[in-house]
């Protein structure tokens, strides 16, 4: 097989989506078009991706929904500067670690976190927004009272799904009721109402008051152990982004608890070889990439944690000279099986949706939220319609380990989204759903912006990997025959996936001079909506 193989070639131009109004990029054609008219009507690039997000959790719950988290990137051009904010929730205090002998329950009720996306929108909405919260809330609170049609995607999820849903009765009604094939018109009229009391009340009507005291008692009443302290008490953290540097490019992403650190240490250790030179989808580059993320998850595995709780060495991990001894580590020739995570000095020791959005102003938002397996926890809290995550399963029971369970503590997130700033304004922004996938997939289309020259269309659509425990990798069967080969030599373990397959959904922009260049990527049902 070519690299200009039939599927896909390194010239996509047909599908960059160019504006100069505004743009939006999600996985669903509805949300699209909500931010899009977020933008004709006054508002900027927050609006735009909030209403987006809002229709989001109404048409793809499977991947997000009001019960879920949120994490945001926003450039606010008026102010010269970005914001990180985590929209995540802690572990319910009466929660009792010594009852999991089993393990953390993968579902259900036990499996739950305090819920902090809406916090997170309405928090987001007040710093950054124009829109009233009404106006921005208004196309997902109409889709989800008068109902949208199921598509081929979603009739899917709830088929695979059916018997998670059916287990809770709250959940059975909302998502199986009106049946599940694909047209059928899925109507959440409980979901419409709580969308509506957000809109009139922001998150105060969440989070207290009669909204909170059913989504408690809905919990409960399942074997949960969320309480209304839990929700009151809850907030959102608006941070500086954590960043570091790219071939003279600044990379910005989101602090701890999100995994964003690990994008950040898979470029700087990349960046200590001459990925142009090696080719795109060579054995050579493939290789490094792969080896770079294994010594970057290993690192995050042992020292990512709540940094309210445990002090997180991002000082060291971040570090040039640190990237400097990692790199070393990488046999150009050989995999290494076994990776072990770096010792500071001094130290002894899913499902997801994405979006992103500009405005000509120079507003710039990266947003990703989720309830982490799909369906989340399969829970709905009581009469509000709201699905709950699964969060609880982002901690550990290793008795001593920075990320062990705790009452009230933030489990570690694989949830972040990036922003590449040129010459201090923003300049290529983008993020993908996919649990660990997402910094793989995240590291691959930067370099094949920044390292290739491919087009937005291009670096999206390039045939896509991803490496699991050990050496195995799997892998879009369009990367040529000599480089699979190749790997395989150097004691990959490379499992193909069907052509176009894989466990991602890109999101791209990319700002130059007054345009904006978009592309959605084609694995999912959305599109980059241009004004």
């Amino acid at each position: 097989m070519t690299r200009d193989a039939p599927g896909w070639s390194f010239h996509s131009f047909e599908r960059v989506v160019a504006a100069r109004g505004g743009v939006v990029c999600t996985s669903h054609p509805l949300a699209s078009g909500a931010g899009l008219e977020a933008l004709r009507s006054g508002g900027n690039a927050l609006d735009a991706a909030l209403s987006a997000a809002a229709v989001l959790t109404v048409v793809e719950p499977p991947a997000s929904h009001l019960g879920g988290e949120v994490f945001i990137i926003a450039y606010v051009a008026s102010e010269g500067r970005a914001y990180a904010l985590n929209g995540s929730g802690n572990a319910p205090r009466e929660i009792a670690p010594d009852r999991f002998a089993d393990g953390i329950p993968l579902r259900g009720p036990l499996s739950i976190t305090v819920p902090g996306a809406v916090h997170g929108w309405c928090e987001a909405s007040r710093r950054w927004g124009r829109l009233p919260l009404e106006q921005v809330l208004e196309p997902a609170i109409g889709y989800a009272r008068e109902g949208f049609p199921i598509g081929y995607k979603l009739a899917t999820e709830l088929r695979t799904n059916q018997d998670l849903l059916s287990s809770y009765p709250y959940s059975r009604q909302q998502f199986l009721g009106a049946g599940i094939s694909m047209g059928t018109v899925l109507r959440q009229p409980e979901m419409a109402r709580t969308l509506e009391a957000i809109a009139s009340g922001g998150a105060e009507a969440f989070y207290t008051g009669e909204l909170a005291r059913e989504m408690v008692r809905g919990v409960r009443e399942q074997g949960g152990v969320l309480s209304e302290r839990d929700l009151a008490e809850h907030t959102s953290a608006v941070l500086e982004p954590i960043r570091s540097t790219y071939r003279g490019l600044e990379v910005l992403e989101q602090p701890p608890v999100s995994q964003g650190h690990i994008l950040l240490q898979e470029l700087n250790i990349v960046e200590r070889f001459d990925l142009a030179a090696m080719g795109p989808l060579s054995t050579d580059a493939l290789h490094t990439l792969i080896e770079a993320k294994k010594l970057a998850f290993a690192d995050a595995r042992r020292h990512l944690a709540d940094p309210e709780l445990h002090d997180v060495p991002l000082g060291w991990l971040l570090s040039k000279e640190y990237a400097r001894e990692r790199a070393a580590l990488i046999d150009l020739h050989r995999a290494r099986p076994r990776v072990l995570p770096g010792t500071p000095p001094g130290d002894s020791g899913t499902d997801t949706t994405y979006l992103c959005a500009a405005d000509s102003e120079g507003n710039v938002v990266s947003w990703i939220q989720s309830v982490f397996h799909r369906f989340g926890s399969g829970v709905v809290a009581g009469a509000t319609g709201v699905l709950m995550n699964n969060r609880l399963n982002g901690f550990t029971l290793e008795p001593g380990h920075p990320n062990c369970l705790q009452p009230g503590k933030k489990p570690l997130h694989t949830l972040n989204s990036y922003l590449l700033m040129r010459g201090g304004r923003p300049w290529l922004v983008g993020g993908t759903p996919g649990a660990d996938y997402q910094v793989q997939t995240n590291l691959q289309v930067i370099t094949n912006v920044v390292d290739f020259g491919m087009n937005v269309a291009e670096a999206n659509d390039a045939p896509w990997w991803a490496s699991h425990e050990g050496n195995e990798v799997v892998m879009d069967s369009r990367v040529p025959d000599a480089t699979i080969e190749g790997l395989r030599e150097r004691g990959h373990a490379i499992e193909l996936l069907e052509p176009w397959r894989g466990g991602r959904t890109v999101q791209l922009i990319q700002l130059e001079e007054g345009t904006m260049l978009a592309s959605s990527d084609v694995r999912a049902e959305g599109h980059a909506a241009a004004w």
